[in-house]
Protein backbone atom coordinates (compact mmCIF):
# COMPACT_ATOMS: atom_id res chain seq x y z
CA UNK A 1 0.00 0.00 0.00
CA UNK A 2 1.55 3.37 -1.07
CA UNK A 3 0.78 5.75 2.08
CA UNK A 4 2.55 6.53 5.67
CA UNK A 5 1.41 4.72 8.58
CA UNK A 6 1.87 4.52 12.54
CA UNK A 7 0.73 1.42 14.47
CA UNK A 8 1.19 1.44 17.84
CA UNK A 9 1.36 -2.69 18.38
CA UNK A 10 2.11 -2.02 22.61
CA UNK A 11 2.91 0.79 24.77
CA UNK A 12 -0.17 3.56 24.05
CA UNK A 13 -2.73 3.01 26.53
CA UNK A 14 -0.31 1.30 28.78
CA UNK A 15 2.68 1.82 30.66
CA UNK A 16 5.73 -0.47 29.24
CA UNK A 17 5.57 -3.32 26.33
CA UNK A 18 6.25 -0.68 23.52
CA UNK A 19 6.49 -2.01 20.18
CA UNK A 20 5.76 0.44 17.56
CA UNK A 21 5.36 -0.35 13.49
CA UNK A 22 5.83 2.24 10.92
CA UNK A 23 4.59 1.26 6.95
CA UNK A 24 5.89 3.56 4.30
CA UNK A 25 4.85 2.01 0.69
CA UNK A 26 4.26 -1.66 1.68
CA UNK A 27 7.75 -1.66 3.99
CA UNK A 28 7.54 -1.60 7.79
CA UNK A 29 9.84 0.01 10.19
CA UNK A 30 9.23 -1.51 14.32
CA UNK A 31 10.61 1.06 16.90
CA UNK A 32 11.73 -0.61 20.54
CA UNK A 33 10.52 -3.93 21.80
CA UNK A 34 9.85 -3.89 25.25
CA UNK A 35 8.10 -5.48 28.28
CA UNK A 36 5.98 -5.38 31.13
CA UNK A 37 4.96 -6.63 34.35
CA UNK A 38 1.97 -8.94 35.52
CA UNK A 39 0.58 -7.01 38.08
CA UNK A 40 -2.62 -7.15 39.97
CA UNK A 41 -4.34 -7.91 37.11
CA UNK A 42 -2.13 -10.52 36.28
CA UNK A 43 -1.43 -12.22 39.56
CA UNK A 44 -0.46 -15.33 37.46
CA UNK A 45 2.11 -13.79 35.51
CA UNK A 46 5.53 -11.82 36.07
CA UNK A 47 6.25 -9.94 32.68
CA UNK A 48 4.67 -9.66 29.85
CA UNK A 49 5.57 -9.03 26.09
CA UNK A 50 3.25 -7.92 23.02
CA UNK A 51 2.16 -10.26 20.58
CA UNK A 52 3.89 -9.93 17.51
CA UNK A 53 1.93 -12.11 15.27
CA UNK A 54 0.85 -9.68 13.23
CA UNK A 55 4.13 -8.07 12.39
CA UNK A 56 6.10 -11.19 12.37
CA UNK A 57 3.57 -12.48 9.22
CA UNK A 58 4.75 -9.33 7.60
CA UNK A 59 8.70 -10.18 8.28
CA UNK A 60 9.85 -10.17 4.65
CA UNK A 61 8.74 -6.43 4.50
CA UNK A 62 10.34 -5.40 8.21
CA UNK A 63 13.43 -3.99 7.11
CA UNK A 64 14.46 -3.27 10.53
CA UNK A 65 13.75 -3.11 14.49
CA UNK A 66 15.06 0.08 15.80
CA UNK A 67 15.89 0.24 20.21
CA UNK A 68 16.03 3.87 21.18
CA UNK A 69 17.14 3.20 24.58
CA UNK A 70 18.23 0.62 26.77
CA UNK A 71 15.62 0.21 29.11
CA UNK A 72 13.67 -3.04 29.93
CA UNK A 73 10.49 -1.73 28.84
CA UNK A 74 11.94 -0.66 25.47
CA UNK A 75 14.44 -3.58 24.75
CA UNK A 76 13.55 -6.50 27.05
CA UNK A 77 11.43 -7.97 25.04
CA UNK A 78 14.18 -8.32 22.03
CA UNK A 79 15.54 -11.87 22.73
CA UNK A 80 11.71 -12.74 22.94
CA UNK A 81 10.38 -12.05 20.22
CA UNK A 82 13.26 -11.91 17.66
CA UNK A 83 13.04 -15.14 16.27
CA UNK A 84 9.64 -14.21 15.19
CA UNK A 85 10.84 -10.95 13.41
CA UNK A 86 14.45 -12.42 12.14
CA UNK A 87 14.98 -8.72 11.03
CA UNK A 88 18.65 -6.49 11.44
CA UNK A 89 18.19 -4.81 15.08
CA UNK A 90 18.99 -0.79 14.76
CA UNK A 91 20.93 0.94 18.17
CA UNK A 92 23.08 2.79 19.44
CA UNK A 93 26.58 1.40 21.24
CA UNK A 94 25.58 1.80 24.91
CA UNK A 95 22.14 -0.86 23.75
CA UNK A 96 24.22 -3.00 21.88
CA UNK A 97 26.26 -3.58 24.73
CA UNK A 98 23.06 -4.26 26.61
CA UNK A 99 21.21 -6.34 23.73
CA UNK A 100 24.77 -8.74 23.39
CA UNK A 101 24.70 -9.90 26.84
CA UNK A 102 20.77 -10.54 26.47
CA UNK A 103 20.94 -12.22 23.13
CA UNK A 104 24.24 -14.14 24.61
CA UNK A 105 21.93 -15.75 28.01
CA UNK A 106 19.11 -16.39 25.30
CA UNK A 107 21.98 -18.30 23.00
CA UNK A 108 20.95 -16.11 19.58
CA UNK A 109 24.29 -14.03 19.90
CA UNK A 110 25.02 -16.18 16.25
CA UNK A 111 22.21 -15.22 14.64
CA UNK A 112 20.96 -11.23 15.24
CA UNK A 113 22.28 -8.80 13.31
CA UNK A 114 23.11 -5.83 15.26
CA UNK A 115 23.46 -2.06 13.70
CA UNK A 116 25.62 -0.06 15.84
CA UNK A 117 24.51 3.64 15.24
CA UNK A 118 25.85 6.12 17.34
CA UNK A 119 23.55 9.28 17.58
CA UNK A 120 23.62 11.53 15.82
CA UNK A 121 23.75 9.46 12.96
CA UNK A 122 21.94 8.69 10.01
CA UNK A 123 21.03 6.34 7.77
CA UNK A 124 18.63 4.71 5.20
CA UNK A 125 16.43 0.85 5.67
CA UNK A 126 14.35 0.40 2.50
CA UNK A 127 11.72 3.34 2.41
CA UNK A 128 13.01 5.34 5.47
CA UNK A 129 15.79 7.38 5.94
CA UNK A 130 16.41 7.94 9.74
CA UNK A 131 18.41 10.27 11.42
CA UNK A 132 19.25 9.90 15.32
CA UNK A 133 19.12 12.83 17.56
CA UNK A 134 20.99 12.51 21.19
CA UNK A 135 18.25 13.00 24.00
CA UNK A 136 18.41 13.28 27.89
CA UNK A 137 16.52 10.34 29.79
CA UNK A 138 17.61 7.89 33.33
CA UNK A 139 19.63 6.17 30.59
CA UNK A 140 23.17 6.81 28.37
CA UNK A 141 22.73 7.92 24.99
CA UNK A 142 19.23 7.38 24.67
CA UNK A 143 17.74 8.38 20.91
CA UNK A 144 14.92 9.96 19.35
CA UNK A 145 14.65 9.46 15.68
CA UNK A 146 13.61 11.51 12.88
CA UNK A 147 11.95 8.74 10.21
CA UNK A 148 12.44 11.05 6.39
CA UNK A 149 10.15 9.44 4.02
CA UNK A 150 8.47 10.90 0.58
CA UNK A 151 5.43 11.35 2.21
CA UNK A 152 6.59 13.45 5.18
CA UNK A 153 8.90 13.34 8.40
CA UNK A 154 7.91 12.35 11.03
CA UNK A 155 9.92 12.44 14.65
CA UNK A 156 9.67 9.62 16.62
CA UNK A 157 10.88 11.00 20.53
CA UNK A 158 11.43 7.81 22.58
CA UNK A 159 12.04 8.37 26.29
CA UNK A 160 13.65 11.85 26.95
CA UNK A 161 13.87 14.94 29.23
CA UNK A 162 15.10 18.39 29.23
CA UNK A 163 18.43 18.29 32.00
CA UNK A 164 21.14 20.71 31.50
CA UNK A 165 22.90 18.44 33.98
CA UNK A 166 22.42 14.85 33.03
CA UNK A 167 26.00 14.05 34.08
CA UNK A 168 26.42 11.00 31.96
CA UNK A 169 26.21 11.96 28.60
CA UNK A 170 25.43 15.54 26.67
CA UNK A 171 21.97 17.22 26.85
CA UNK A 172 18.81 16.34 24.56
CA UNK A 173 20.05 18.18 21.35
CA UNK A 174 17.79 21.36 21.36
CA UNK A 175 19.45 22.54 18.03
CA UNK A 176 18.72 19.48 16.22
CA UNK A 177 15.29 19.18 16.89
CA UNK A 178 14.30 22.89 15.88
CA UNK A 179 16.60 22.03 12.72
CA UNK A 180 14.01 19.48 12.12
CA UNK A 181 11.28 22.03 13.00
CA UNK A 182 12.82 24.33 10.24
CA UNK A 183 12.56 21.53 7.96
CA UNK A 184 8.92 20.77 8.46
CA UNK A 185 7.58 17.76 10.78
CA UNK A 186 4.14 16.03 9.63
CA UNK A 187 3.58 14.27 12.75
CA UNK A 188 5.52 13.91 15.99
CA UNK A 189 5.11 10.65 18.01
CA UNK A 190 5.75 11.67 21.74
CA UNK A 191 5.91 10.50 25.34
CA UNK A 192 3.39 10.94 27.87
CA UNK A 193 4.65 9.73 30.80
CA UNK A 194 4.57 13.05 33.07
CA UNK A 195 2.01 14.79 30.56
CA UNK A 196 -0.11 15.52 33.91
CA UNK A 197 3.18 16.63 35.81
CA UNK A 198 3.56 20.39 36.22
CA UNK A 199 6.64 22.36 36.17
CA UNK A 200 9.85 20.40 35.07
CA UNK A 201 11.43 16.99 35.24
CA UNK A 202 14.70 18.09 37.41
CA UNK A 203 17.98 17.47 37.05
CA UNK A 204 20.49 14.49 38.05
CA UNK A 205 22.84 17.14 38.91
CA UNK A 206 20.26 17.99 42.24
CA UNK A 207 20.50 14.07 43.12
CA UNK A 208 24.01 13.61 43.26
CA UNK A 209 24.36 16.58 45.41
CA UNK A 210 20.99 15.10 47.64
CA UNK A 211 22.89 11.98 48.36
CA UNK A 212 26.24 12.83 49.09
CA UNK A 213 24.87 14.97 52.11
CA UNK A 214 21.99 12.08 52.68
CA UNK A 215 24.47 9.03 53.12
CA UNK A 216 27.43 11.22 55.01
CA UNK A 217 24.61 11.07 57.36
CA UNK A 218 24.05 7.74 57.59
CA UNK A 219 25.02 5.13 60.07
CA UNK A 220 25.08 1.16 59.98
CA UNK A 221 24.91 -0.85 56.47
CA UNK A 222 23.47 1.81 53.64
CA UNK A 223 21.34 -0.22 50.49
CA UNK A 224 20.55 1.73 47.36
CA UNK A 225 17.97 0.32 45.10
CA UNK A 226 17.74 2.38 41.77
CA UNK A 227 17.16 0.82 37.75
CA UNK A 228 20.25 -0.91 36.46
CA UNK A 229 20.97 0.99 33.56
CA UNK A 230 20.96 4.28 35.53
CA UNK A 231 24.66 4.67 35.19
CA UNK A 232 24.22 8.25 36.36
CA UNK A 233 22.54 7.77 39.74
CA UNK A 234 24.76 4.43 40.08
CA UNK A 235 27.76 6.95 39.67
CA UNK A 236 26.06 9.07 42.05
CA UNK A 237 25.25 6.66 44.72
CA UNK A 238 28.82 5.80 44.79
CA UNK A 239 30.53 8.53 44.52
CA UNK A 240 28.44 9.49 47.85
CA UNK A 241 29.71 6.23 49.62
CA UNK A 242 33.14 6.73 48.54
CA UNK A 243 33.22 10.07 49.74
CA UNK A 244 31.54 8.51 53.16
CA UNK A 245 34.29 6.44 53.48
CA UNK A 246 32.57 3.54 52.39
CA UNK A 247 33.23 0.82 50.07
CA UNK A 248 30.68 -0.27 47.62
CA UNK A 249 29.36 -3.30 45.89
CA UNK A 250 26.43 -4.25 43.48
CA UNK A 251 24.21 -6.74 44.06
CA UNK A 252 22.19 -8.05 41.36
CA UNK A 253 22.87 -10.00 38.07
CA UNK A 254 21.43 -7.09 35.74
CA UNK A 255 22.84 -4.19 37.56
CA UNK A 256 26.53 -6.29 36.87
CA UNK A 257 25.93 -6.99 33.27
CA UNK A 258 24.78 -3.49 33.14
CA UNK A 259 27.81 -1.83 34.68
CA UNK A 260 30.46 -4.52 32.43
CA UNK A 261 28.78 -2.76 29.63
CA UNK A 262 28.98 1.05 30.41
CA UNK A 263 33.03 0.31 31.35
CA UNK A 264 32.79 -1.45 27.70
CA UNK A 265 31.44 2.30 26.52
CA UNK A 266 33.36 4.26 28.92
CA UNK A 267 31.73 4.72 30.99
CA UNK A 268 31.87 4.47 35.00
CA UNK A 269 35.37 5.96 35.02
CA UNK A 270 35.14 8.22 37.63
CA UNK A 271 34.35 4.56 40.05
CA UNK A 272 36.69 1.83 40.97
CA UNK A 273 35.89 -1.32 40.68
CA UNK A 274 32.85 -2.42 42.63
CA UNK A 275 33.17 -5.37 45.67
CA UNK A 276 31.70 -8.88 45.01
CA UNK A 277 28.52 -9.88 47.08
CA UNK A 278 30.76 -12.41 48.78
CA UNK A 279 33.37 -9.72 49.93
CA UNK A 280 30.87 -7.30 51.08
CA UNK A 281 29.29 -9.22 54.23
CA UNK A 282 32.76 -9.16 55.93
CA UNK A 283 33.09 -5.15 56.15
CA UNK A 284 32.50 -3.30 59.07
CA UNK A 285 28.73 -2.15 58.67
CA UNK A 286 29.54 1.72 58.49
CA UNK A 287 32.26 0.86 55.67
CA UNK A 288 29.91 -0.77 53.61
CA UNK A 289 27.18 0.67 50.96
CA UNK A 290 25.89 -1.24 48.64
CA UNK A 291 23.63 -0.85 45.22
CA UNK A 292 20.70 -3.52 44.31
CA UNK A 293 18.18 -4.33 41.77
CA UNK A 294 14.79 -4.62 43.25
CA UNK A 295 13.40 -1.61 43.35
CA UNK A 296 9.91 -2.25 41.30
CA UNK A 297 9.91 -5.09 44.33
CA UNK A 298 10.42 -7.72 41.97
CA UNK A 299 10.06 -11.32 43.14
CA UNK A 300 13.46 -12.39 42.60
CA UNK A 301 15.63 -9.63 42.49
CA UNK A 302 18.24 -8.84 45.54
CA UNK A 303 16.27 -6.82 47.63
CA UNK A 304 13.37 -8.82 48.08
CA UNK A 305 15.63 -11.33 49.21
CA UNK A 306 17.48 -9.07 51.17
CA UNK A 307 13.94 -8.16 52.65
CA UNK A 308 12.87 -11.48 52.87
CA UNK A 309 16.27 -12.92 55.00
CA UNK A 310 16.81 -15.43 52.38
CA UNK A 311 20.14 -13.63 50.09
CA UNK A 312 23.01 -15.93 50.54
CA UNK A 313 25.74 -13.26 50.82
CA UNK A 314 24.18 -10.32 52.54
CA UNK A 315 21.49 -9.51 55.94
CA UNK A 316 20.23 -6.33 56.48
CA UNK A 317 18.45 -5.49 60.09
CA UNK A 318 18.17 -3.04 63.19
CA UNK A 319 20.18 0.30 62.20
CA UNK A 320 20.41 0.00 58.49
CA UNK A 321 19.13 2.01 55.80
CA UNK A 322 17.80 1.25 52.60
CA UNK A 323 16.51 3.85 50.29
CA UNK A 324 14.45 3.28 47.06
CA UNK A 325 16.00 5.61 44.38
CA UNK A 326 13.48 5.33 41.87
CA UNK A 327 9.69 5.56 41.03
CA UNK A 328 6.75 3.18 41.62
CA UNK A 329 5.84 2.17 38.31
CA UNK A 330 2.12 1.54 37.59
CA UNK A 331 1.20 -1.58 38.32
CA UNK A 332 3.99 -2.82 40.61
CA UNK A 333 2.53 -0.69 43.62
CA UNK A 334 1.82 -3.83 45.64
CA UNK A 335 5.08 -5.48 45.32
CA UNK A 336 7.34 -2.35 46.09
CA UNK A 337 5.05 -1.83 49.50
CA UNK A 338 5.61 -5.19 50.15
CA UNK A 339 9.04 -5.17 50.25
CA UNK A 340 9.11 -2.29 51.96
CA UNK A 341 7.12 -2.97 54.84
CA UNK A 342 9.59 -6.66 55.29
CA UNK A 343 12.48 -4.28 55.72
CA UNK A 344 10.91 -2.25 58.32
CA UNK A 345 9.70 -5.43 60.07
CA UNK A 346 13.62 -6.36 59.97
CA UNK A 347 13.99 -3.02 62.04
CA UNK A 348 15.49 -1.09 58.39
CA UNK A 349 14.84 2.85 58.15
CA UNK A 350 13.09 2.77 55.05
CA UNK A 351 13.59 6.37 52.57
CA UNK A 352 12.06 6.74 49.43
CA UNK A 353 11.17 9.35 46.63
CA UNK A 354 8.21 10.88 48.51
CA UNK A 355 10.50 12.27 51.70
CA UNK A 356 13.80 12.74 50.17
CA UNK A 357 15.11 14.01 47.38
CA UNK A 358 16.64 10.89 46.09
CA UNK A 359 15.03 10.01 42.54
CA UNK A 360 13.92 12.44 39.43
CA UNK A 361 12.05 11.28 36.42
CA UNK A 362 13.59 10.82 33.28
CA UNK A 363 10.23 11.65 31.73
CA UNK A 364 9.74 15.27 30.46
CA UNK A 365 6.97 17.25 32.58
CA UNK A 366 4.84 19.92 31.45
CA UNK A 367 6.99 22.59 30.90
CA UNK A 368 9.82 20.33 28.77
CA UNK A 369 6.95 19.14 26.38
CA UNK A 370 5.83 22.75 25.63
CA UNK A 371 9.80 23.76 24.83
CA UNK A 372 9.94 20.66 22.69
CA UNK A 373 6.49 20.98 20.69
CA UNK A 374 7.87 24.77 20.00
CA UNK A 375 11.38 23.46 18.77
CA UNK A 376 9.48 20.93 16.52
CA UNK A 377 6.23 22.57 15.13
CA UNK A 378 4.79 19.08 13.68
CA UNK A 379 1.62 19.80 12.49
CA UNK A 380 0.10 16.81 14.06
CA UNK A 381 0.81 14.98 17.51
CA UNK A 382 0.59 11.44 18.42
CA UNK A 383 0.87 11.04 22.47
CA UNK A 384 2.09 7.60 22.95
CA UNK A 385 3.69 5.89 25.92
CA UNK A 386 1.14 6.27 28.76
CA UNK A 387 -2.42 4.98 29.84
CA UNK A 388 -5.18 6.65 28.78
CA UNK A 389 -5.27 10.03 31.00
CA UNK A 390 -1.47 10.24 30.16
CA UNK A 391 -2.53 10.63 26.53
CA UNK A 392 -5.70 12.73 27.26
CA UNK A 393 -3.47 15.18 29.04
CA UNK A 394 -0.55 14.85 26.47
CA UNK A 395 -3.22 15.57 23.65
CA UNK A 396 -4.87 18.54 25.25
CA UNK A 397 -1.34 20.05 25.99
CA UNK A 398 -0.15 19.56 22.23
CA UNK A 399 -3.60 21.42 21.09
CA UNK A 400 -2.47 24.68 22.80
CA UNK A 401 1.18 24.18 21.39
CA UNK A 402 -0.59 24.61 17.88
CA UNK A 403 -0.20 20.39 17.03
CA UNK A 404 -3.74 18.79 16.05
CA UNK A 405 -3.56 15.74 18.48
CA UNK A 406 -4.46 12.12 17.44
CA UNK A 407 -5.61 10.10 20.10
CA UNK A 408 -5.51 6.19 19.66
CA UNK A 409 -4.66 2.71 21.21
CA UNK A 410 -2.71 -0.32 20.84
CA UNK A 411 -3.99 -1.66 17.83
CA UNK A 412 -5.15 1.59 15.60
CA UNK A 413 -3.68 1.83 12.49
CA UNK A 414 -3.14 5.86 11.83
CA UNK A 415 -2.60 6.70 7.92
CA UNK A 416 -0.26 9.42 7.98
CA UNK A 417 -0.27 10.55 4.19
CA UNK A 418 -3.02 12.45 2.26
CA UNK A 419 -4.87 15.14 3.25
CA UNK A 420 -5.79 14.87 6.83
CA UNK A 421 -4.07 12.10 9.13
CA UNK A 422 -6.72 9.64 10.41
CA UNK A 423 -7.53 5.94 12.05
CA UNK A 424 -8.02 3.95 9.22
CA UNK A 425 -8.38 0.55 10.66
CA UNK A 426 -7.17 -1.47 13.13
CA UNK A 427 -4.42 -4.42 13.69
CA UNK A 428 -5.16 -7.71 16.10
CA UNK A 429 -3.15 -7.05 19.15
CA UNK A 430 -2.40 -8.70 22.04
CA UNK A 431 0.13 -9.94 25.00
CA UNK A 432 1.96 -12.87 26.27
CA UNK A 433 3.09 -14.01 29.11
CA UNK A 434 6.76 -15.16 29.55
CA UNK A 435 6.82 -18.56 30.82
CA UNK A 436 10.70 -19.99 31.47
CA UNK A 437 11.72 -20.03 27.70
CA UNK A 438 8.07 -19.85 26.35
CA UNK A 439 5.71 -17.85 25.13
CA UNK A 440 1.76 -18.03 25.91
CA UNK A 441 -1.25 -16.16 25.20
CA UNK A 442 -2.63 -14.12 28.27
CA UNK A 443 -5.99 -15.25 27.69
CA UNK A 444 -7.22 -18.87 27.63
CA UNK A 445 -5.00 -22.24 27.69
CA UNK A 446 -2.66 -22.63 30.19
CA UNK A 447 -2.25 -18.98 31.77
CA UNK A 448 -6.21 -19.11 31.64
CA UNK A 449 -6.23 -22.46 33.66
CA UNK A 450 -3.62 -21.09 36.04
CA UNK A 451 -6.00 -17.66 36.71
CA UNK A 452 -9.03 -20.26 37.19
CA UNK A 453 -6.34 -22.08 40.17
CA UNK A 454 -5.26 -19.03 41.75
CA UNK A 455 -8.97 -17.88 42.42
CA UNK A 456 -10.66 -21.20 42.14
CA UNK A 457 -8.38 -23.82 43.07
CA UNK A 458 -7.96 -27.22 41.77
CA UNK A 459 -8.90 -30.32 42.60
CA UNK A 460 -7.24 -34.10 41.78
CA UNK A 461 -9.03 -37.42 41.71
CA UNK A 462 -7.15 -40.79 40.92
CA UNK A 463 -9.15 -43.83 40.90
CA UNK A 464 -9.37 -47.00 39.13
CA UNK A 465 -12.21 -49.17 37.60
CA UNK A 466 -12.19 -52.80 36.16
CA UNK A 467 -13.17 -53.87 32.62
CA UNK A 468 -16.78 -53.17 33.20
CA UNK A 469 -16.10 -49.61 34.95
CA UNK A 470 -17.01 -50.61 38.24
CA UNK A 471 -14.67 -48.44 41.05
CA UNK A 472 -11.89 -50.70 42.54
CA UNK A 473 -11.25 -49.44 46.07
CA UNK A 474 -11.62 -46.06 46.85
CA UNK A 475 -10.86 -43.31 44.59
CA UNK A 476 -7.95 -40.84 46.11
CA UNK A 477 -9.11 -36.97 46.11
CA UNK A 478 -6.87 -34.37 46.75
CA UNK A 479 -7.70 -30.18 46.81
CA UNK A 480 -4.64 -28.51 47.90
CA UNK A 481 -5.94 -24.31 48.79
CA UNK A 482 -9.63 -25.85 49.35
CA UNK A 483 -10.03 -28.32 51.66
CA UNK A 484 -7.73 -29.75 54.58
CA UNK A 485 -5.73 -32.86 53.50
CA UNK A 486 -6.63 -34.29 57.45
CA UNK A 487 -10.40 -32.94 57.38
CA UNK A 488 -13.28 -34.90 55.96
CA UNK A 489 -14.27 -33.30 52.78
CA UNK A 490 -11.17 -35.08 50.85
CA UNK A 491 -12.90 -38.57 52.00
CA UNK A 492 -16.64 -37.60 51.23
CA UNK A 493 -15.86 -36.56 47.65
CA UNK A 494 -13.76 -39.99 47.25
CA UNK A 495 -16.91 -41.57 48.29
CA UNK A 496 -19.38 -39.21 46.25
CA UNK A 497 -16.93 -40.00 43.36
CA UNK A 498 -17.42 -43.55 43.49
CA UNK A 499 -21.08 -43.62 43.79
CA UNK A 500 -21.73 -41.52 40.81
CA UNK A 501 -19.66 -44.02 38.86
CA UNK A 502 -21.56 -47.16 39.92
CA UNK A 503 -24.72 -45.11 39.09
CA UNK A 504 -23.31 -44.65 35.28
CA UNK A 505 -24.74 -46.49 32.45
CA UNK A 506 -22.72 -49.94 31.70
CA UNK A 507 -21.85 -48.69 27.98
CA UNK A 508 -20.79 -44.98 29.43
CA UNK A 509 -18.13 -46.98 31.78
CA UNK A 510 -16.27 -48.83 29.20
CA UNK A 511 -15.36 -45.54 27.73
CA UNK A 512 -12.69 -44.02 29.22
CA UNK A 513 -12.97 -40.72 27.91
CA UNK A 514 -16.58 -40.52 29.10
CA UNK A 515 -16.33 -42.21 32.12
CA UNK A 516 -13.15 -39.61 32.71
CA UNK A 517 -15.38 -36.50 32.09
CA UNK A 518 -18.55 -38.16 33.44
CA UNK A 519 -15.85 -38.41 36.73
CA UNK A 520 -15.23 -34.77 36.33
CA UNK A 521 -18.81 -33.88 36.38
CA UNK A 522 -19.78 -35.74 39.67
CA UNK A 523 -16.82 -33.31 41.11
CA UNK A 524 -18.01 -29.90 40.02
CA UNK A 525 -21.65 -30.81 41.53
CA UNK A 526 -19.98 -32.17 44.66
CA UNK A 527 -18.32 -29.01 45.16
CA UNK A 528 -20.40 -26.66 43.78
CA UNK A 529 -22.68 -27.47 46.83
CA UNK A 530 -20.05 -27.35 49.37
CA UNK A 531 -18.17 -24.17 48.17
CA UNK A 532 -19.97 -22.57 45.33
CA UNK A 533 -16.98 -22.22 43.25
CA UNK A 534 -15.63 -24.44 40.06
CA UNK A 535 -12.34 -25.00 40.54
CA UNK A 536 -10.24 -27.09 38.02
CA UNK A 537 -10.83 -30.85 38.40
CA UNK A 538 -8.23 -33.31 36.58
CA UNK A 539 -8.99 -36.56 36.69
CA UNK A 540 -6.72 -39.86 36.64
CA UNK A 541 -7.98 -43.18 35.45
CA UNK A 542 -6.83 -46.28 35.51
CA UNK A 543 -8.51 -49.28 33.99
CA UNK A 544 -7.35 -52.85 35.08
Amino acid sequence: MNDLAFIPLGGTGEIGMNLNVYRCDGQLLAVDCGIGFGGPDNPAVDIMVPDPAWLAERRDVLQALVITHAHEDHVGAVAHLWPSLRCPVVAGPFVSAVLRRKLAEAGLSQEVQIITIPAPGRRSFGAFDLEFLRVAHSVPEASAVAIRTRHGMVVHTGDWKLDPYPLIGPPTDEAGFARLGEEGVLAMVCDSTNAMVEGHSGSEADVRRNFAALIRGLKGRVAVSCFSTNLARIESIALAGIAAGRDVALFGRSLRNAVQAARECGYLEAVPDFLSEEEADSLPDDNLLIICTGSQGEERSALAKIAGDTHPNISLGKGDTVIFSSRMIPGNERAILRVQDELSRRGCRVMTADDHAVHVSGHPARDELKRLYALVKPRFAIPVHGEWRHLSEHAALARDCGAEPILIEDGDLVRLSGNKPEVAGSVPVGRLAVDGNRLLPLQGGLIGARKRMLFNGIVMASLAVDAEGRVMGRPRVSAPGLFDAEGPEPQQLADELARGINDLPKGLRREDDSLMEAARGVLRRALGRRLRKRPNVEVHLLRV
